[in-house]
């Protein structure tokens, strides 16, 4: 259907319709209104469907890539985009999240190590039983 109707000279696909109504309300209310009404919509559906929505169609998006174009294409993005962190903020940045990232690895580590010394009690026990 990409292909216009040859009786209807200068009739518009329904996708060049689309296109150009996009453009007009693009060019009339700016690039904002289509952020924030997709913000908006995103918050609808994630108030519908769950976070788990999201990560469903998120981690079969990341497996249809990395069919199509390998897994080496991810490390070329991140490698392009840890550049361009690095350009912006500078080496430091990174020893700072580093440090913190270490201290979080360190307190689950003691949390979970607290766990493990807590005694678990059997089932029914303390449930007013």
């Amino acid at each position: 259907m990409a292909e216009k109707d040859k009786t209807n000279k200068g009739s518009m696909t329904v996708a060049e319709a689309g296109r150009k109504g996009g453009e007009t309300v693009r060019d009339e209310r700016g690039r904002e209104f289509y952020e924030e009404i997709g913000k908006k919509g995103g918050e609808t559906v994630k108030a519908e469907r769950g976070r788990e929505f999201y990560e469903e169609i998120g981690r079969k998006g990341g497996e249809t890539v990395k069919a199509e174009r390998g897994a080496s294409f991810y490390e070329e993005i991140g490698k392009k985009g840890g550049e361009a962190v690095k350009a912006e903020r500078g080496a430091p940045f990174y020893e700072e999240i580093g440090k913190k990232g270490g201290q979080k690895v360190r307190e689950l580590i003691e949390e979970g190590k607290r766990a493990a010394r807590t005694p678990v009690a059997p089932k029914g026990e303390g449930e007013g039983e």
